[in-house]
């Protein structure tokens, strides 16, 4: 019974990382529908499982489930754009205060092997550059080691790449890796008040993307959007297994 459960919540697990990255990468669009049955057969599961995958993704705000509707990628208004940018900034403005002169050399080892990451695919895989441009605010959140605050930037970091999604001009991943780089060296240098400063400056410049008119909608069959996304998350949950 046991391995039964744990075989489910891991399958489980694996429906919601795929449908978690391909929203990140704006593969699925905010809006695009995300029928149970598709998703089941897809993945080969039943759709409690997929049930189970959406309610976690719109416990982050990533999906909203409508009754009588199913559910869908989360469609972010004007406010609630505002709302969260506000969010945002205060939040991660908390992190580089707590983090400044107080990152161990492995940890700003680790942010400066991102921002590599980061550099290594600018210009070259949009998609992926938009996730490890968000992956870096959560990772530096994380390392203050407040697992609430560090909930808090992820889920408005994740729901804020939806609001570019429906609003942003084309992601510039080179204004992100020279911004985080420097925010990385106020960081190591102890200036609380610059890094400060950088954070909030970069969280604006994120935010002065955003237009008033709306991208236009790609079509694209919802099982070839996840067939990428099915294979990563499976290998991710083998890696894990042989831990």
């Amino acid at each position: 019974m046991k391995k039964s459960t744990a075989r489910n919540g891991d399958r489980a697990g694996i429906i919601y990382r795929a449908l978690r990255r391909a929203i990140i990468e704006q593969a699925l669009e905010p809006g695009a529908k995300l029928p149970e049955d598709a998703i089941g057969d897809r993945f080969g599961v039943s759709r409690t499982l997929v049930r189970h995958a959406l309610g976690r993704l719109a416990g982050e705000g990533l999906v909203e489930l409508r009754r009588n509707h199913g559910a869908a990628v989360a469609k972010p208004s004007w406010d609630e754009a505002r709302d969260i940018s506000a969010v945002r900034l205060g939040l991660e403005s908390l992190v580089v205060s707590i983090l400044a002169g107080q990152l161990s050399a492995d940890q700003v080892a680790r942010l400066r092997r991102h921002v590599k990451e980061e550099e290594a695919v600018h210009g070259t895989n949009e998609p992926v550059s938009i996730r490890l441009a968000g992956e870096f605010h959560i990772v530096l959140a994380d390392m203050t080691g407040n697992g609430l605050l560090a909930r808090y930037v992820g889920e408005v970091t994740s729901r804020f790449g939806l609001i570019l999604a429906l609003y942003g001009r084309p992601h510039s991943s080179e204004c992100a890796v020279s911004e985080h780089r420097a925010i990385i060296d106020a960081l190591e240098d102890g200036n609380a008040q610059r890094a400060t400063a950088l954070m909030q400056e970069h969280l604006n410049a994120v935010a002065g993307r955003a237009l008033i008119q709306m991208r236009p909608e790609r079509r694209q069959e919802l099982r070839d959007i996840l067939a990428a996304y099915a294979e990563g998350a499976a290998s991710h949950a083998r890696v894990r297994r042989k831990r």
